[in-house]
C-alpha cells in the first residue's frame, strides 16, 4: 500500500511581537512629545518678545517649527519614524538653538526653562529613541553643540553650560535605555521565533504519526485481518468467501486512498455506513439494529470503521459467537455498541504493538473527539461501546 503522506501548508513568517510593539510606542511617544512641545513652544515663544528678539524673524520660526511639529507627527504615526525625519528634526533644533539670540529674551534664558531649552531636550530624546545608537548619539552631541553655542552668543555661558550638560546626561540615559530595550526585545522576538519553530515542527511529527497510526489501523482492518484468519486456520482450502474478502479489502484500501484526496464530504447516513461493513462480512451473522442516523463524514467514517474492526475480531477470534450491532441515542450523543459471547478476553493482557483496539478502535475513536469502552474477561464474551458526544 503506497504511504499517504499529509501535507500542510508553510506557516506564515515568525511575527515580531515585542519588536513590533516597540517600535509602535517609539513611534506614537516621540510624535506626541514633538506635536506638544511644537503647541507649548508657539505659546511661550510668542509670550516674550522684548529685545533683543527680533519679531520678524521671531514669528516665521514659530510658525516653521510649528508646521514641521505637525507634519512630523502625522508623518511618523502614518509611517513611523525615518531617517528622514530624524535628519529633518535635527537640522531644523540646531539652527533654532543657533539662532537664539534673536529668538530667546535675556530674561527667560537662565534655569533652562526657555523654548529653546525645551525643543532642543525634545529633539535630543526622540533621536535616541527612534534611530540607531551609532548616529542617534553624535546627532545628540550635535544639538548639544548648537545649544551652548547660541547661548553663548545670547550672552549666557552659564546656561550654556548648564544645559549642554542636560542634553549631554538626556543623549547617554535615552541612548542606553534604548539600546537595553533594543537588546532585551531582540532576545524575546528570538525566543518566540524558537517557539513558533518547535510548535510547527511538533504540528509536522504530530500529524505524521497520526498518518502512521492511521495507516497501521487501515492495514490491520484489512490486509492483516485477512492474513490472521488464513494463518489461523479459519480458512481451509480453496474459498470463494476468502477471494471476495480479499477483492473487499482492495476495494476498502482505494476507497481510503481517494478519500485522503479528495474534499471533506458533509453530514452522511452512519446506518448506510455500517450496512456496508456488514457487507464486507458475509460470513459473520450479526442481529443488527440500525435506526436512520446522520453525522459528519468523518465522524460516521470512525464510528462505522471502528465498528468494522470490531467485528473483524469477532470473526477472527470468535468464529461461532452470537453478535449484535446497536445504535442508539443518547440525548446528544450517538451510541454503538458491538457485542458478542465469544471466549472473551483479558484486555490488560494486550501487547502493546498489538493495533487491534488500541489503534483501530480506541485510537480511531479520540481522532474524532470521541471515546470507546472495551468491557471483556475471559469466558464472559464481549463488549464494546463506541460513543460520540455529538455538537453543543
Amino acid at each position: 500500500m503506497p504511504v499517504v503522506a499529509a501535507t500542510i501548508s508553510p506557516p506564515p513568517p515568525f511575527d515580531r511581537p515585542a519588536g513590533g510593539a516597540f517600535s509602535l510606542i517609539f513611534t506614537t511617544l516621540p510624535a506626541l512629545l514633538r506635536l506638544t512641545c511644537g503647541v507649548v513652544g508657539v505659546v511661550t515663544a510668542l509670550a516674550v518678545r522684548t529685545p533683543p528678539v527680533r519679531v520678524g524673524l521671531l514669528v516665521p520660526a514659530v510658525v516653521a517649527l510649528t508646521a514641521w511639529s505637525v507634519w512630523y507627527a502625522r508623518r511618523a504615526l502614518a509611517h513611523r519614524v525615518g531617517p528622514a525625519l530624524v535628519v529633518g528634526d535635527v537640522a531644523l533644533t540646531g539652527v533654532a538653538c543657533l539662532l537664539m539670540p534673536w529668538l530667546v529674551a535675556p530674561e527667560v534664558l537662565p534655569g533652562e526653562g526657555s523654548w529653546l531649552a525645551v525643543l532642543a531636550s525634545t529633539t535630543v530624546i526622540n533621536t535616541q529613541a527612534t534611530a540607531p545608537a551609532l548616529w542617534s548619539v553624535p546627532a545628540g552631541l550635535l544639538v548639544l553643540t548648537a545649544y551652548a553655542a547660541g547661548a553663548v552668543a545670547a550672552g549666557n555661558p552659564v546656561e550654556a553650560r548648564a544645559h549642554a550638560a542636560t542634553l549631554l546626561v538626556q543623549t547617554a540615559c535615552a541612548a542606553m535605555m534604548t539600546v537595553v530595550m533594543r537588546r532585551r526585545i531582540g532576545h524575546a522576538d528570538r525566543a518566540f521565533a524558537d517557539y513558533q519553530r518547535l510548535a510547527r515542527e511538533a504540528v509536522l511529527a504530530r500529524t505524521a504519526r497520526e498518518a502512521e497510526r492511521r495507516q497501521n489501523r487501515d492495514l490491520h482492518d484489512t490486509v492483516l485481518a485477512t492474513l490472521t484468519m488464513v494463518g489461523l486456520g479459519a480458512v481451509s482450502g480453496p474459498s470463494a468467501a476468502l477471494r471476495e474478502r480479499c477483492a473487499a479489502d482492495l476495494r476498502t484500501l482505494a476507497a481510503l486512498a481517494d478519500a485522503r484526496s479528495a474534499p471533506a464530504l458533509g453530514p452522511v447516513a452512519l446506518d448506510d455506513r455500517l450496512r456496508a461493513v456488514l457487507g464486507r462480512l458475509p460470513d459473520l451473522p450479526v442481529t443488527a439494529s440500525l435506526p436512520h442516523c446522520v453525522l459528519p463524514a468523518e465522524v460516521a467514517g470512525a464510528l462505522a470503521e471502528s465498528a468494522a474492526a470490531a467485528l473483524s475480531n469477532v470473526a477472527r477470534h470468535a468464529p461461532g459467537a452470537t453478535v449484535t450491532l446497536r445504535l442508539t441515542r443518547e440525548g446528544d450523543a450517538v451510541v454503538l455498541e458491538v457485542a458478542d459471547d465469544g471466549p472473551g478476553f483479558d484486555p490488560a493482557a494486550v501487547p502493546a504493538h498489538r493495533y487491534g483496539l488500541r489503534e483501530s478502535v480506541l485510537g480511531r475513536m479520540a481522532t474524532v473527539g470521541g471515546r470507546a469502552e472495551v468491557t471483556s474477561a475471559p469466558g464472559a464474551g464481549t463488549r464494546i461501546r463506541l460513543e460520540w458526544p455529538g455538537v453543543r
